[in-house]
């Protein structure tokens, strides 16, 4: 409906009806009504023949863009998980192979690829305990650390954003979350990767409401509770390009990101067992 929605602003927008958009494309004008109405999904020549009579062919890239991502763009964790969580992380593996630069912004938890086996445990049994999914839990924490061979890639390069909430959210117990932290300081340190922290007393530009990937100009990941967001429009990527510009220019990085790790390490020392 929204991809119709906007390909009826470009007729309105060139003062056609629908009779005068058909006429020249051997339409039926009922074809003209059923897509801008989100009754009949537009071809690839359809939007190119579009376009064409529209006098917007500036606008083709986005809408093609926009109609190849139809069926991924909300993809339910229900269906993405039906048979395990293994397959997903052989799924993000293979993206990640044929991605070059990888821009990731999280607010709340470490992201995968950074994430120890045990923290990974974690959060993989929340899945399977909120979605009710198949018990593949080994073979999804193997599937995960084994993406992180990538990090030792010459030609791949990473910048991670993390707020000083995702190192302080008691989402594990506290030796796994120490463990993890420590796994942060060690990765901070290859020189393919770039990690920034934003601690607490920073002030923001731009608003972290929700983490999300960007996988070189290509393709922006959002993971919701219910559904995994794949946007893929020009105009989508370039606005996550810009807000993780944002972010990025207020975060702390090396030994000031560091020695906010390093303080969330003596706080959370302090809760353990003995101590």
């Amino acid at each position: 409906m929204a991809l119709g929605g906007r390909l009826r602003e470009l007729r309105e927008q060139a003062g056609l009806t629908g009779k005068q958009l058909a006429e020249p494309l051997s339409w039926q004008t009922s074809k003209v009504s059923k897509i801008e109405n989100g009754k009949q999904t537009p071809s690839v020549s359809d939007i190119e023949a579009w376009t064409k009579a529209t006098s917007s062919e500036g606008q083709k890239a986005a809408l093609l863009a926009s109609l190849h991502t139809l069926e991924v763009q909300h993809a339910e964790w229900q269906r993405i998980l039906r048979g395990g969580i293994r397959p997903r992380q052989n799924s993000l593996a293979e993206l990640d192979q044929k991605t070059r630069l990888f821009r990731v912004f999280e607010s709340t938890v470490i992201p995968g690829l950074l994430q120890t086996a045990e923290y990974a445990r974690v959060r993989f049994a929340e899945s399977i305990r909120i979605f009710k999914l198949p018990n593949d839990i080994n073979e999804a924490v193997e599937g995960r650390i084994k993406r992180q061979d990538i990090f030792y890639r010459p030609d791949k390069r990473f910048h991670f954003i993390l707020t000083e909430a995702a190192l302080r959210f008691r989402m594990c117990a506290a030796p796994v979350m120490l463990g993890q932290l420590d796994r942060l300081v060690s990765i901070s340190g290859l020189p393919n990767v770039k990690l920034g922290i934003i601690g607490f007393e920073t002030q923001y530009t731009a608003s972290p409401w929700h983490g999300f990937w960007i996988y070189d100009e290509d393709k922006v990941l959002v993971e919701t509770y219910s559904a995994a967001l794949n946007l893929a429009q020009p105009q989508e990527v370039e606005l996550y390009a810009n807000v993780f510009n944002e972010l990025a220019a207020v975060a702390s990085y090396g030994r000031s990101a560091r020695a906010i790790i390093t303080r969330v390490m003596d706080d959370l020392t302090e809760h353990l067992p003995g101590e």
